[in-house]
């Protein structure tokens, strides 16, 4: 073993690898590393998504859709630089190198998770054909797309449930309707109403009236949404979903989430899609316990799902500056999956955002961000987050516009009004005023990222925590392909001075990737929030 000191000559290499920006695909650079034994398979271990809301992200400016207030098909590939340029030189974009999107089939309703037709695209984004213009803008920049797949319900304007309502023999067993005399007292998951009422007839719908569910019992709904996801993928060349509510999807009496028969769908499902694209990406919304999660992935019935546990655990190091929920959580995920076969993220759509959450403080905002870009698993980003858009409840005020610049209405769109106000205190916290200083979130999240990219370890790597004999300091190592990096991170308010760096012992730290400084015989100063990363040779 070679005596820990710090080699001079190994920094500026360390630094440059963390100003690198995300290379464009078809696959990123980092794909070329060995990857430890039981990775994830596929192209999506190595990407970094980022969630958008259409209508809330940006309103074309020029176009038949050009500024009437709502974010469209035309208004993303104008904004498709800032996440990504596909120039590899330049570190001015973001290096997002994946993007979700939420639902954009034609719906009644503005959130659009109750569809009307699951082959058309939403009129107020634009058409088939802008939609297929962004899908080709994103692939030219090496960014892949991936839809939201609403498969537990449709809506009840759905032409198939309006039939059913009529009585139509074709369409009534598309829907599970009982006889108004046995309607079932059972109330839902969250203790809600599950049985409504339409035309005097009883129907089950989990999540409210205007999304009955679908029979999935019923071989016919089956092959339709065999031939919607064939359609997305072969016509419209997405390269995979988002998969909403599946832990619903098939009822056993009065269990409504996670049932076998729900998993054993979706593995026949998962096969499917293989036959169709085999390159195709399954993303699960699973909202419950790690151990209810993993269950989907180790029946392989999807790729990733979402870690929520996680999620909630990176919130609360960041909140309390107290490791414990997080290393227990970090540790159990990492014991409960395949590696790296679990999808991260902070917060999502239906959640507050992550700066209402931290009391809009940067310090604890990089923090969260750190955490989630150096851990396991492949990461998420809701649209806003990487400026610390703030949002609460209701769900509207967690989907408003993104705020461009400090114009009227943010820079989002020059109509007289957006489809929504824009939240207060974006004539400051905007992409344009954040581009311009080198210390705010916007940057460091860039920073971030490109470190992630440029080394594999992080992306691709084992995970092994690490003791620090403190309860406000948490740390661990990632490794892959002969490289080691030690992510240590401060969570509380204080500087903690002379340091030692764990798992160190008979190293070199040949320097830490976010930071000037170097670091002296295996020691630093952690200044209060900050997450630091280190490479062992």
């Amino acid at each position: 073993m070679r005596s820990s000191r710090w080699i001079p000559g190994l920094l500026a290499i360390a630094l440059l690898g963390a100003c690198r920006a995300a290379p464009p695909l078809p696959e990123p650079a980092t794909t070329a590393a060995e990857p430890p034994t039981g990775a994830a398979p596929g192209w999506w271990p190595d990407r970094i998504f980022y969630e958008i809301f259409v209508r809330s992200f940006a309103d074309a400016t020029t176009g038949p859709l050009a500024n009437d207030g709502i974010g469209d098909f035309q208004g993303l590939i104008e904004k498709l630089d800032y996440l990504n340029d596909g120039d590899p030189e330049t570190i001015t974009d973001l290096g997002i190198t994946g993007i979700w999107l939420m639902p954009i089939n034609p719906s009644p309703s503005y959130h659009g998770y109750d569809v009307t037709d699951y082959f058309g695209v939403h009129p107020q984004f634009g058409t088939r054909q802008d939609f297929e213009r962004f899908l080709a803008e994103a692939h030219r920049r090496g960014i892949r797309v991936i839809v939201d797949l609403v498969l537990n319900h449709s809506s009840s304007q759905h032409p198939r449930f309006v039939q059913a309502l009529r009585g139509e023999p074709a369409s009534r067993d598309w829907y599970v309707f009982v006889p108004p005399s046995d309607v079932p007292t059972t109330l839902g998951p969250w203790g809600q109403q599950v049985w409504q009422e339409k035309q005097g007839q009883h129907y089950l719908g989990i999540f409210w009236a205007g999304m009955p569910d679908l029979n999935y019992r019923n071989p016919a709904v089956t092959a339709e949404a065999e031939r919607i996801a064939a359609f997305w993928l072969r016509e419209m060349n997405v390269d995979g979903f988002r998969l909403d509510a599946i832990r619903h999807l098939i009822e056993d009496g009065d269990v409504m989430t996670d049932t076998p028969e729900t998993r054993a769908w979706l593995k026949r499902f998962q096969a499917k899609l293989r036959q169709i694209e085999p390159d195709v990406l399954t993303v699960g919304e699973v909202w419950a316990s790690t151990e209810a999660v993993s269950e989907y992935i180790a029946e392989d019935a999807l790729d990733l799902a979402f870690e929520f546990d996680l999620a909630t655990a990176i919130l609360d190091a960041a909140r309390t500056g107290n490791k414990a929920k997080l290393a227990y959580t970090l540790d159990n995920v990492a014991a409960s999956y395949p590696a790296n076969r679990y999808a991260t993220m902070i917060t999502n759509h239906d959640q507050n955002r992550v700066a209402s959450e931290l009391g809009e403080d940067t310090p604890r905002l990089k923090l969260a961000a750190g955490l989630l870009l150096t851990a396991p698993g492949v990461p998420f980003v809701y649209y806003g987050e990487e400026i610390g858009q703030i949002g609460e409840k209701p769900d509207e005020m967690i989907r408003n516009p993104m705020p461009w610049s400090s114009a009227v209405h943010g820079g989002f769109t020059q109509a007289h009004r957006p489809w929504e106000p824009m939240q207060p205190g974006h004539a400051t916290r905007n992409v344009a005023v954040q581009d311009a200083d080198p210390a705010s979130l916007l940057n460091h999240y860039r920073r971030l990222i490109r470190l992630r990219q440029s080394e594999p370890a992080l992306s691709r790597g084992g995970f092994r925590s690490i003791e620090t004999g403190r309860e406000d300091v948490i740390a661990w190592e990632r490794a892959a392909a002969g490289q080691r990096l030690i992510v240590v991170a401060n969570l509380a308010g204080d500087t903690i001075r002379n340091f030692r760096v764990p798992g160190t012992e008979g190293d070199v730290i040949a320097g830490e990737l976010l930071h000037a400084a170097p670091v002296e015989a295996g020691a630093a100063d952690l200044a209060p929030h900050q997450l630091l990363v280190f490479t062992l040779r």
